[in-house]
């Protein structure tokens, strides 16, 4: 057997030697290797999610208050507006007379 075939060997042995081996006494504090399953392992998971969960709820928060901010500024640009309420705008800047007013006034209603 060459150096080379025990190199390998042993880089597949050894992992799976400490799998099956017994636990010591601080396994149940750090578990296995660098993503260990113990409580440090589970309880680092749910602080990534709750770290997560956070980002993205603040992310939309601010995309909502930016849109809001946009459309208070507009004046309402993306509201419609109804056909009564144009009318009372035109007779307001004098676009249209009272007669005009009153006759496109029951036209619409």
């Amino acid at each position: 057997m060459s150096i080379q075939m025990v190199g390998v060997l042993s880089a597949f042995l050894f992992p799976l030697a400490d799998a099956f081996a017994q636990p010591r006494w601080d396994d149940w504090y750090t578990g296995h290797g660098m993503m260990g399953w113990g409580v440090m392992g589970w309880l680092g998971a749910v602080m990534m999610l709750i770290f997560w969960i956070v980002i993205i709820a603040a992310v939309v928060i601010l995309v909502r208050w930016l849109v809001s901010a946009d459309r208070s500024q507009t004046g309402g640009a993306g509201r419609t507006e109804s056909a009564m309420d144009i009318l009372k705008k035109r007779y307001a800047r004098g676009e249209i007379s009272k007669e005009e007013f009153e006759e496109k006034k029951k036209d619409i209603g």
